[in-house]
């Protein structure tokens, strides 16, 4: 049942995500038809439906855990690592004018590619495979399409400076010193190492 709640879950929320992956012009007439804003609220009211069915899924799948394989412990600090680098890359979607915006495009999409890569090399079982791998395949497709779309359109972004950077990785660092050493403890009740 958790497995059935957890996949429900990820087809509403990595569902959603996907429209402009395969339906952007139908995206772009329900935006037009209804209005931008009444398109944002129903697309955020679906996406915490999905993202609150995930965690359901997940948390309930965690409980009664069916073990694919288990990974070696030497693991967590390569995974570590990749778990700074994707915080890095999400500040950088935030952070005005730094140079990984400018060559990715889409940071944010490639730090969610990077964050489930390094759940997958952790996580063994039924549940992670599932959460993480279908996070990974939608963060694959999707930063594929996002770049194809930012070329078509000659989507350009703001010189990068210096400091941009810096404060990119300074807010990366951070975010994943915060989070590793004390939200992931508190908010998903496993310690990092």
């Amino acid at each position: 049942m958790a497995i059935l709640i957890l996949g429900l879950g990820l087809v509403v929320f990595l569902g959603l995500h996907s429209i402009r992956i395969v339906a952007d012009a139908w995206r772009g007439q329900q935006v037009a038809r209804m209005g931008l804003n009444a398109w944002k609220g129903i697309y955020s009211l679906l996406s915490l439906v999905g993202f609150a069915l995930i965690v359901w899924g997940y948390g309930a799948a965690r409980i009664a855990p069916v073990e694919l394989w288990s990974p070696p412990p030497w693991l967590r600090l390569p995974a570590s690592l990749l778990m700074l680098l994707s915080a890095i890359l999400i500040a950088a979607a935030y952070v005005p004018r730094n140079r990984l915006k400018i060559a990715l495009g889409h940071p944010m999409v490639a730090g969610v590619k990077i964050w489930a890569f390094a759940h997958l090399l952790t996580n063994g079982n039924l549940g992670d495979v599932i959460l993480f791998g279908s996070f990974l395949l939608w963060a694959i497709f999707d930063f594929r399409s996002a770049r194809q779309r930012g070329r078509a359109t000659g989507r350009a972004y703001p010189a990068g400076t210096l400091v941009g950077d810096a404060f990119t990785v300074a807010i990366g660092t951070a975010i994943w010193a915060v989070f590793a050493w004390y939200l992931h403890l508190l908010l998903i009740g496993v310690p990092v190492a």
